[in-house]
């Protein structure tokens, strides 16, 4: 599946923030369907309002979790206060990423 308008912007300022090797972003909306999320779509396949990432860059070497995270989300704020309701975050550096 292409990503919606949503995802692909996700990508577009992540690649610009992280240089990342690799993001995975997954639209999990169809597993919340039938919760209503002010300001976002609705929960279905497609609806670009739940998402799982998974992002590897070496940004994030020296960084503990929570400052990964909160270096995402200061990246994705606009979406995140709008028609994004969920943001599942796994971030690794590349030594992570491969078992190293």
């Amino acid at each position: 599946m292409s990503d919606g308008p949503i995802a692909a912007l996700i990508r577009e300022k992540l690649t610009g923030a992280f240089a990342p090797q690799r993001i995975e972003l997954e639209d999990d909306s169809w597993k919340h369907a039938g919760h209503h999320h002010e300001g976002g779509m609705d929960a279905k396949d497609g609806g670009e309002s739940h998402f799982q990432l998974t992002i590897v860059s070496d940004v994030f070497e020296g960084q503990g979790r929570v400052a990964r995270q909160r270096a995402i989300n200061t990246v994705l704020k606009e979406e995140l206060a709008g028609p994004v309701h969920a943001l599942a975050v796994r971030a690794l550096t590349t030594a992570e990423a491969s078992g190293r």
